[in-house]
């Protein structure tokens, strides 16, 4: 293990070390052991649950053994969950997750304090449940919020509860007693669809509702490993990991859907499908042409991809519509025409109507490594100049 690995190591173990004293503080009725032996998973099962984490999150295999123990010990820190402008989406891919399905059980069985959609508890017990946790475990719990948030004249188009509170108070008073912060999805990590023009509700991210710093985890939705995974890193290291400039892990974010496509072959060869259903369609060939925004989007479900790892959009045969992007319902659409084909900002404020020429094609290659994109935005261009 190299010195810097060394010392990431040193710095989890003694977090762990510490999270192990919380017992007298934060007590759970529940032991992960027994809760992993009374639904049929071996230890062995749970180890290889451990190995995949630790992959996911970009750690040596010696951190293998320490993963472990942090998801252990996960039922020892609550999870206040809030669910805003949203489709649920978000909690249905956790809840999707790998079998054996140890996350879920993480969440589900052992530290999840307040879940709307998974909690036995409704209507005023509900609300009961969620003000209990965040007073008896303030300063402690992990706060994860789902869903856009209508602001400011228009807080009140999301009302919650009996007592009529909006959904931004219950945001602002859930994060002003949270230990960290996560915005699951797009939605709340940036708007979504409901802060898509013309945003009649003045939807909101979570991080222009609180003033306290926000971990974005975008996708619509995200894949489940990029949830918990982002919640292992804080117990293993009781920091916020390395994010990029729109608060997103870059253990998650890091790469662009392009970078590891597995139709990046065919993009190189220029093999493109030219629209749906022809030959190139099937066998497979890249969907640029048709619409991919892989070139111009961060994330890794061409690595990890969803429902068990069985499929993803690209593999099913539809393009990337760049769903973790900020704005992207604005950005990014039409989603089944190439980006190059419109002359806009986007989320690299590197395209705009008012550039020249040899600006886009610069702008372009310099962004994606993109070829036919400099050359569909530099023949636009043209066109427009004639």
């Amino acid at each position: 293990m190299d010195n810097q690995n060394n010392q990431a190591y040193e710095k989890a173990l003694n977090r762990l070390n510490e999270i192990e004293r919380l017992p007298n503080k934060i007590d759970n009725k529940n032991d992960i052991k027994d809760i992993l032996e009374n639904n049929g998973i071996s230890r062995r099962d749970f180890m290889k649950w451990a190995a995949a984490m630790t992959a996911t999150l970009a750690l040596p295999s010696s951190f293998i053994p320490l993963t472990a123990r942090a998801a252990e010990l996960a039922g020892r820190l609550p999870v206040v969950w809030l669910h805003m402008a949203e489709c649920t989406g978000c909690s249905e891919s956790l809840l999707r997750s790998d079998a054996p399905s140890i996350d879920s059980l993480i969440f589900d069985y052992i530290s999840l304090e307040y879940h709307e959609t998974v909690m036995a508890a409704s209507g005023w017990q509900a609300e009961q449940n969620a003000h209990n946790a965040m007073k008896k475990y303030k300063g402690d719990y992990i706060l994860m919020v789902e869903g856009g948030i209508p602001s400011g004249q228009s807080e009140f188009y999301l009302t919650i509860g009996a007592h009529g509170q909006t959904g931004a108070q219950n945001a602002r008073e859930a994060a002003e007693g949270a230990k960290v912060i996560f915005a699951i999805g797009t939605c709340s990590s940036f708007g979504g669809v409901q802060a898509a023009n013309p945003n009649p509700t003045n939807a909101m991210p979570l991080s222009k509702v609180t003033k306290k710093p926000v971990i974005n985890v975008p996708g619509c939705p995200p894949s489940e490993k990029n949830i918990v995974g982002s919640v292992l890193h804080f117990i293993l290291f009781g920091t916020r990991p390395s994010l990029d400039a729109y608060n997103r892990p870059t253990w998650a974010y890091g790469h662009r859907i392009h970078d590891l496509c597995e139709r990046r072959g065919h993009f190189d060869a220029g093999e493109f499908v030219q629209s749906f259903g022809d030959e190139g369609a099937e066998n497979g060939y890249c969907l640029y042409k048709v619409g991919c925004k892989g070139p111009y989007t961060f994330n890794n479900c061409s690595r990890l991809g969803f429902n068990q790892h069985t499929s993803w959009p690209i593999r099913a045969g539809h393009g990337c519509i760049g769903c973790s992007e900020p704005n992207f319902w604005d950005t990014m659409s039409p989603f089944e025409e190439p980006l190059a084909n419109k002359l806009y900002a986007t989320s690299f404020n590197g395209i705009g109507a008012d550039k020249t020429a040899d600006t886009v094609g610069v702008v372009l290659l310099s962004a994606t490594a993109i070829g036919i994109a400099a050359h569909a935005a530099i023949s636009a261009v043209t066109k427009n100049k004639e």
